[in-house]
């Protein structure tokens, strides 16, 4: 095993909403699958990143209890993490230093989800 986690899916109950709000705020391109109501989010395997994406039907059902799921906040987490309440979500969270392990924040995204943010600066 290489890495524990291998893939994430982050659930919307409004896919365009959803798409538009991670888009905003990681400020980056989201790719759609043509068969489903699937966006990938960035991510580079070659670096050792692994990928995720925001999912909408029948199963994908939004939540601020169970786990959570913290994005990469790049170089310092503050920038991304600065975009999320224009983007229609909520911070409940601002970066906070956690000793040795860089910072983390975390916020409510635009369809109901607790997410998190982390970087070393």
């Amino acid at each position: 095993m290489v890495t524990t986690l291998n893939w994430f899916e982050i659930p919307a109950t409004d896919f365009e909403r959803a798409k538009a709000f991670y888009a905003t705020v990681l400020d980056a391109e989201l790719y759609d699958d043509p068969n489903r109501h699937y966006a990938y989010l960035p991510s580079d395997p070659e670096k050792g990143g692994f990928g995720g994406a925001i999912g909408f039907g029948e199963n994908f059902v939004p939540a601020t209890t169970g786990i959570t799921i913290y994005l990469d906040g790049g170089n310092d987490l503050s920038i991304p993490l600065g975009r999320v309440e224009r983007a229609g979500g909520t911070v409940i969270l601002p970066k906070t230093a956690i000793g040795g392990n860089g910072f983390i924040a975390l916020f409510i995204d635009s369809e109901g989800n607790k997410v998190g943010f982390h970087s070393m600066g």
